[in-house]
């Protein structure tokens, strides 16, 4: 299965960077890394990459002025390197809102505290003058909310007496180096895991008005409507029939459109087979960089199409106001 491709933003050293580099090269690491770039084109880690055979964006250090365009930029150079997650390693800005939820579920941060402790700066004093007995670093999802998203993993690391800012950093570094690699190859994969992938569905599918969980010969369905009239909308795909794919069927716009998409893009599309002329057409979901928001929006589509006129009523009547 391709590796999972996977961008890095630094400030400085980039010793958090060149751990994900070096564990990349094990032959059953499921992640490359494809691109290192950041907010300081000086920084030490570009030219560490760079001596790596790593590709190196350096972007101008961003002023009050050139803000706006410095993101514009740094969100191009990602998507052009077709990274599939970006990991925030050492990155010292605060990143705009935007340009979190245009990588939202595919951005993830080192922060060099037990998390929800001590978010921001200065964690290392934090714990320090808290009399903590451990410190530690947390690896989580990016989200708008500084240092707040989902935990993805933590390592403790213990506080000795005497210790100091720079004792205790040097430590939590360590601890960090072997965190990170393990908890984005972890991420990674779970992505790929047909339970994952199930109830990821089940979470968008769920939302929707009138809808239920039920199987479909065997395979995990969501139905819409009553239950004396309900329709499945969506429907589990897991490597039927000999195909090699996992994915969720979903209502189209007939045969012809089927066709289309799947010219367009027969690595995110197919048609699953012994469904015939049903208009149901599948979307991968096993492999790196799904984006959910996309497949939200199909699951939604398909809902309307097999929703009953009342609930598409009053849904458009929503939309409209």
């Amino acid at each position: 299965m391709p590796k999972a491709r996977v961008a890095v933003l630094i400030s400085g050293r980039g010793t958090n960077m060149a751990a994900l580099v070096y564990a990349s090269r094990a032959e059953d690491c499921p992640y490359e890394v494809v691109l290192v770039s950041g907010d300081r084109p000086d920084a030490e880690g570009l030219a560490l990459a760079e001596a790596e055979g790593v590709p190196v964006t350096r972007l101008p250090t961003p002023t009050k002025a050139t803000r706006d365009q410095f993101y514009r930029d740094l969100d191009a150079a990602l998507r052009d390197s077709g990274a599939h997650y970006v990991v925030l390693a050492g990155l010292m800005r605060i990143l705009p809102d935007a340009f979190v939820e245009g990588w939202a579920g595919r951005m993830i941060n080192i922060h060099p505290s037990l998390l929800p402790k001590y978010r921001g700066l200065g964690t290392y004093q934090a714990a320090l003058d808290a009399g903590d007995s451990v410190a530690g670093c947390t690896v989580h999802l990016v989200t708008p909310e500084l240092d707040a998203g989902p935990v993805l993993g933590q390592t403790e690391v213990a506080i000795l007496p005497g210790d100091t800012i720079d004792t205790l950093s040097n430590r939590v570094r360590i601890a960090e180096h072997q965190l990170l690699p393990r908890t984005l190859a972890d991420y990674v994969t779970r992505e790929r895991d047909p339970a994952w992938i199930k109830a990821r569905i089940g979470e968008i599918a769920l939302t929707l008005p009138e809808t239920r969980f039920k199987t479909s010969h065997g395979s995990p369905g969501w139905k819409v409507g009553s239950p004396s009239s309900d329709k499945f909308f969506a429907i589990l795909w897991q490597r039927h029939h000999g195909e090699d794919s996992i994915g969720v069927l979903v209502k189209c716009g007939g045969q012809d459109e089927m066709a289309q998409l799947i010219d367009a893009d027969p690595d995110l599309y197919f048609r699953p087979q012994y469904y015939g002329p049903s208009d149901w057409i599948g979307i991968r979901l096993d492999r790196a960089g799904v984006d959910w928001g996309h497949v939200g929006e199909w699951i939604e589509r398909s809902w309307r199409v097999c929703a009953p006129a009342r609930l598409t009523r009053l849904m458009k009547a929503a939309d409209e106001f």
